[in-house]
């Protein structure tokens, strides 16, 4: 046998063998895919039997020959079913009847079927009604024209449009099947479920008679009240207002709207939360809120967002893009006239916007002063200007800045145009700055005052001289975003010529650029960068004043004075955090407000 020979015949088994294989698979696959068995039918050689009727007669030259023609109160019985009428044809070679008025069926003490017309098929145990149909089971009712009930799997279609009653719940649709056995109910086609509360409109809907559970398999869409749900998955619970929604669902109620790819809804609490890609967006506040967990309280007007949680605020036309950790949202006299609400953002946040940008510790938005409070280790840049210090207030109006105060530390820092070594500097213990417009209009520094400044000829813009100077108060004017005046009390200054600079004087001794921590972009926010080792804020041990007190003698004294909480980085002292009031989550459900 040759080499080729041999080859031959080894293929030939391979491709056998391929074959075998593939049709094992094929038969395997087939199987797999075949529907579950349902109950066989098989026939009844159980006959239909005429209980009654008050006349009885055959007409071999009509229509029927072959039927029994009854009138008067007729009653059959088949497998433990009663049927009643008014009138029939019986046909008992195929054990079966036309029923004509009045049509009754009742099997056992739960079941019941009334229609003007039915035919009934002892054989297949099959009851097709029409007209003025009425099922009912135990509590719920089921109206039709057309309705066929097959007695064997306990289920009844209706294909001619109907309605089904079951406890506060109305549903109606174009075709549907009612189960018996399961009490579970499919609607397809213009779907409509009403409920004092609520209604529901979708093509396809699954129902639970015995839970009054509403399974959502297609575009539907929930209103109740002024909410709005549109959802293409999902549960919704009739009885307790819980809806379970998954595919991408939004809720939206009074100009908010809520998103996300898993979204939970009690509309008895009014609590919603989302899972993953969540988007809450509020058109008359025009800001939004995106995370991948998000949880609000309609009632109390509390929300919860972490896990990449961002805030943007777009009422300006340029949008804000603020990230934390956690973002907390509080509102006080809801509902009322004078609401109000605070923002609470905590750990590693970041801020950006074309025209500014900030980073801090941690951060505070009340509405009712429009003041926005940054904390610990607190920096926002400007174009080339750097300002920071422990605390920083910023004040809005119209959503622009109106004022901003920074409190301990402060230090304003401005980089000269196409010079990355020479810098305008200010410290200081306090630091104001007034705005118009949005554009800065006045600074002033308060307190242990010392300034860099380089002066600049008018005509090429070259450098001329750096000053050197230390005063109690200084106060800088601008116009068009030029410094236009600078006024100082009692002041003492060095001017150098811009060749005969010390090296040691270009930079105050808290003196810090902290450009690689400014963000860049809107991508940006979600990396976190902290300052460098040993150039953060130093912690400053502060006292308050003593205060007198009446002992139980009534002589007036002062305390012994005590040092007062000490502020590191930022952190509000004592007497700040007096100022507003104590807000404490009430169990997740809303907040409460301690004066």
């Amino acid at each position: 046998m040759t080499i080729q020979e041999k080859l031959k015949i080894i293929f030939c088994g391979h491709r056998i063998l391929i074959m075998v294989i593939l049709c094992l698979f094929g038969l395997s696959m087939v199987q797999s895919r075949q529907a579950p068995k349902k109950k066989r039918r098989a026939k009844t050689d159980e006959r239909v039997y005429l209980i009654h009727a008050d006349q009885l007669r055959f007409n071999q030259f009509s229509s029927n020959p072959e039927a029994q023609i009854l009138n008067g109160n007729v009653a059959f019985r088949h497998k433990g079913a009663k049927l009643y009428c008014d009138s029939a044809y019986f046909y008992q070679a195929s054990n079966s009847f036309r029923a004509f008025g009045h049509v009754k069926m009742y099997q056992g003490d739960t079941l019941s079927l009334f229609s003007d017309y039915a035919y009934y098929d002892g054989n297949n145990q099959m009851a097709e009604a029409r007209h003025n149909v009425i099922l009912t089971h135990r509590k719920t009712k089921l109206y039709t024209d057309s309705l066929n009930y097959d007695r064997l799997y306990g289920i009844g279609y209706f294909f001619e449009g109907g309605k089904m009653i079951d406890k506060q719940n109305v549903l109606v649709s174009d075709w549907g099947e009612y189960d018996t056995e399961t009490r579970q109910a499919v609607f397809n086609y213009n779907v409509n479920l009403k409920n004092p509360k609520f209604v529901l409109t979708t093509d396809t809907l699954h129902y639970d008679t015995r839970t009054s559970l509403a399974h959502i398999v297609g575009p539907s869409e929930i209103t109740s009240g002024q909410s709005i749900i549109h959802t293409s998955q999902g549960y919704y619970d009739t009885n307790k207002e819980r809806a379970r929604l998954y595919g991408r669902s939004t809720l939206t109620n009074n100009g908010k709207t809520l998103t996300a790819d898993s979204l939970f809804h009690n509309d008895k609490t009014k609590i919603s939360q989302g899972f993953n890609n969540v988007v809450y967006n509020d058109t008359v506040n025009k800001n939004q809120m995106t995370s991948n967990y998000f949880w609000y309280n309609d009632e109390t007007g509390f929300a919860f967002a972490t896990d990449s949680a961002v805030l943007k605020e777009y009422s300006q036309g340029d949008t804000l893009f603020v990230h934390s950790d956690t973002m907390k949202v509080y509102t006080f006299n809801i509902n009322t006239d004078s609401v109000y609400r605070k923002a609470h953002c905590y750990n590693k946040v970041r801020a950006y916007r074309t025209d500014i940008q900030a980073v801090c510790d941690s951060l505070v938005y009340n509405t009712k002063d429009s003041c926005l409070t940054m904390y610990k280790d607190p920096i926002t840049w400007n174009a080339n200007r750097q300002l920071l210090g422990e605390v920083i207030e910023v004040y809005m109006k119209d959503s622009t800045i109106d004022r901003a105060h920074v409190m301990n530390q402060a230090l304003s820092v401005e980089r000269l145009p196409n010079d990355t070594t020479r810098f305008n500097q200010i410290s200081s213990r306090d630091m104001f700055g007034y705005f118009n417009n949005g554009e800065m209009r006045k600074t002033e520094a308060v307190s242990n005052v010392q300034c860099i400044y380089y002066m600049q000829d008018d005509k090429d813009s070259s450098l001329i001289s750096m000053t050197y100077l230390e005063t109690d108060t200084m106060r800088m004017f601008m116009q068009d975003k030029k410094l236009k005046t600078i006024w100082t009390c009692k002041q003492n200054s060095i001017m150098y010529p811009i060749t005969q600079i010390p090296p040691d004087k270009k930079e105050l001794p808290s003196f810090a650029w902290f450009d690689y921590i400014r963000p860049t972009d809107k991508y940006d926010i979600f990396v976190w960068r902290g300052k460098a080792k040993g150039t953060e804020l130093k912690n400053i041990k502060r006292r308050s004043a003593p205060l007198q007190f009446i002992n139980k003698d009534g002589v007036v004294s002062n305390k012994d004075e005590k040092p007062d909480a000490t502020t590191t980085q930022g952190q509000p002292a004592a007497e700040a955090v007096k100022q507003e009031p104590e807000v404490t989550a009430d169990g997740g459900n809303g907040i409460k407000e301690k004066q």
